[in-house]
């Protein structure tokens, strides 16, 4: 729920901040797919070390 608040949220001060024609200070695209890809990555760590664990097992 809270990341849908936040995804709304961010999408209103968008519309808001193309209406006023103000540039945003968000960081590039290519800097949050970065950071998308390190979020996937902490959650596949904890999956795959129960993988591994349950092939040891």
């Amino acid at each position: 729920m809270n990341y849908l608040i936040s995804l709304a949220i961010g999408l209103f001060v968008g519309v808001i901040y193309g209406a006023l024609d103000f540039r945003s200070p968000a960081p590039p695209a290519i800097a949050l797919v970065g950071l998308m890809g390190m979020l996937l990555g902490e959650k596949l760590w904890p999956m795959g070390r129960q993988l591994v664990s349950g092939w040891l097992s």
